[in-house]
């Protein structure tokens, strides 16, 4: 099949009516397990922050190995405006609405972070090359709510979607909160009741049957949106807080500040299985995994159950080295998880069926500050220096640190792209400006544990035909282990 480029403009689309029992996604996580394998995954490329006047836009990538075009970008839906920071993803309707037949998994929800628009993007038509089917623009988003910046999007069993937006027009962090769209992308009002607003906003996931949502937080846009600034922590622009909100209410009912154990937490994720209550979140800056539960009393504590230990390097701006987990997930049936150290440069994988006491089966390094050939060296206690071996796919560097992550449904194959934020990718690996971004996979060992990489896959957003690309997230078309929520 021939590699397609597109410019996307806005159609009217009709919502084709149901011709199953059931709706979008499955019944159960562990039903999800033994969905098709995966072979399209659309993830948002962007030329915001790179210095090349080019739109943002969404790839198609063709993942089946039986594909003569595996390993590739077939299709690229190109954004009308330029600026947008294309970044997170999400779905209209996902197995939260499994139980109505009506639903359907049509439309990505594809927000611009720092433009502030909002796309509805059809994949249903024709999945291989998505079409822009709504555009929801900032002026009216901010007018209504005044709510700005937009990250995380989930649907909602009742039809709506939520959006977590990340401040207001100016980039203050006291103008965040939630935004609520009806299943026409159309701006319905905040979700967060008036006075409930979170201190910071990011990521959030909710869990029905215990009547709660969690959010997590990262910034003020006024301050990670320049790049990051070690004194903008201690200045509190960054946070380091849960908000426990009231579902559906939209009332917060508590916070839990982590201080220094949990700076810039980011993804959050509940396990699958919707009895269980229970989660991890991923702090970033101060590089640990924090586990939340709920108490007898229906408030919620947080444990850290594992520490990234910082390393004392050489060459480097500061004389430590965090991880930097900027990105983890949960296979659907809760018995590891996934996550990167984004500085570092490795994936590791845990066993977590006791959720208390994750145990580590699996690591790799695939780039980072601190492979071989580069100048940042990590220093031991005895003042000696090492590094760490890096592999080539298909005789390329692999540039930059892991970052967004995605599983397959069966939990066998895992793959990752390098791209952060624009500015601070500029900031901390400045090649990904003249060399892009790749995706790669790796195999996952579900029985033993181990990681391995598969030689056969990589896909380099450096041969884009606008120049190089920064790639980020990635979704399946039939959903996934952070898109889906079970109630």
């Amino acid at each position: 099949m021939a590699t397609e480029t597109v410019l996307a403009t806005a159609v009217s689309n009709g919502v084709g009516k149901a011709c199953c029992k059931s709706g979008p996604g499955y019944a159960t996580p562990l039903a999800a397990m033994s969905g098709p394998p995966e072979k399209l995954i659309y993830v948002t490329a962007l030329y915001s922050g790179t210095g090349r006047e080019q739109p943002d836009y969404l790839a198609t990538v063709d993942v089946d190995p039986n594909s003569p075009t595996y390993s590739s970008v077939i299709h690229r839906l190109k954004m009308p405006y330029i600026g947008d920071e294309l970044h997170h993803t999400g779905w209209n309707s996902c197995s939260s609405c499994h139980g109505d037949p009506s639903a359907s998994r049509r439309y990505l929800v594809l927000p611009g972070l720092i433009s502030g628009r909002i796309y509805a993007i059809d994949t249903k038509t024709d999945p291989k090359a998505p079409s822009l089917y709504k555009v929801v623009e900032p002026k009216e988003i901010s007018e209504k709510t005044g709510l700005a910046f937009p990250h995380t999007s989930h649907c909602l069993a009742s039809g709506d979607m939520l959006v977590s937006c990340l401040g207001d027009k100016e980039g203050n962090a006291k103008g965040n909160g939630f935004l609520l769209l009806d299943s026409d992308f159309n701006v319905k009002s905040r979700w967060d009741k008036p006075g409930h607003a979170p201190k910071f906003g990011y990521d959030f996931w909710y869990q029905p049957r215990f009547k709660t949502m969690i959010s997590t937080s990262w910034g003020a846009p006024k301050a990670f949106s320049k790049g990051f600034n070690l004194q903008h922590v201690a200045d509190g622009l960054y946070g380091s807080h849960l908000h426990i909100y009231k579902w559906p209410e939209g009332e917060m009912k508590q916070i839990i500040d982590l201080g220094n154990t949990g700076l810039l937490p980011l993804e959050i994720r509940f396990l699958h299985d919707p009895s269980k209550d229970t989660g991890y979140v991923g702090s970033a800056l101060s590089s640990n995994m924090i586990r939340f539960y709920r108490n007898s009393d229906d408030t919620w504590s947080h444990e850290v159950v594992i520490s990234v230990e910082p390393l004392k390097v050489e060459n480097w701006i500061l004389p430590e080295m965090p991880g930097l987990i900027t990105d983890f997930l949960i296979s659907l049936d809760d018995r590891f998880f996934y996550f990167v150290n984004w500085l570092h440069g490795d994936i590791r994988q845990y066993n977590i069926e006791d959720p208390k006491n994750p145990v580590l089966t699996g690591q790799i390094w695939v780039g980072g500050l601190l492979q071989k050939g580069s100048p940042v060296k990590a220093v031991r206690e005895d003042g000696s220096t090492y590094q760490f071996d890096v592999p080539q796919i298909k005789g390329k560097c692999l540039r930059a640190g892991p970052q967004m992550i995605q599983l397959s449904l069966d939990g066998k194959r895992l793959y990752a792209t390098n791209s952060l934020f624009s500015a601070w990718d500029r900031q901390f690996y400045p090649e990904l400006m003249d060399k892009g971004s790749h995706i790669i996979q790796l195999d996952v060992d579900t029985e033993k544990g181990g990681l391995s990489i598969n030689p056969d896959f990589f896909v380099d957003f450096g041969e884009e035909p606008d120049g190089p690309a920064l790639a980020h997230e990635m979704r399946y078309p039939g959903g996934d282990c952070t898109s889906d929520i079970w109630i």
